[in-house]
């Protein structure tokens, strides 16, 4: 059975999040759970999410879900901007909602590069680098 459609394809949060993401070498999109994903070999980011919280499940609809580097994870985690995304946090992924305004673009496109290199190949890698 499919899930539900999680998202709108004319959110201005989610068409800049596209272009970041489209922009990097050999990047498939595809909708997992309901939601955008995008990918390589394995996917590196995800549009929009949720968390636990003592009062149940809490949507995230305009977040962005990725992997940071290992060094990155305790500064991010004493940063109050970012969170503990359900499902994909065990894994190791944090979140950071777009739609704050102490969240800039090119932060959010360092995140996504950052977490498009924990799943890239050394192909893909040299080709990112000569960008």
């Amino acid at each position: 059975m499919a899930h539900p459609q999680m998202y709108d394809d004319a959110d201005p949060l989610l068409q800049r999040l596209r272009e970041i993401c489209l922009a990097l070498p050999e990047v498939e999109e595809r909708v997992s759970h309901g939601r955008p994903t995008w990918r390589l070999a394995k996917q590196f980011a995800v549009y929009g999410g949720g968390r636990r919280s003592p009062e149940g499940h809490v949507r995230h609809d305009h977040a962005l879900l990725f992997v940071p580097e290992g060094g990155e994870v305790a500064g991010l985690d004493a940063d109050e901007r970012f969170f503990v995304p359900a499902y994909y946090g065990p894994s190791g992924w944090r979140a950071v909602d777009l739609d704050r305004e102490d969240v800039g673009w090119d932060e959010v496109a360092e995140l996504v590069d950052a977490s498009y290199r924990t799943v890239a190949n050394k192909r893909q890698l040299a080709a990112l680098d000569e960008t």
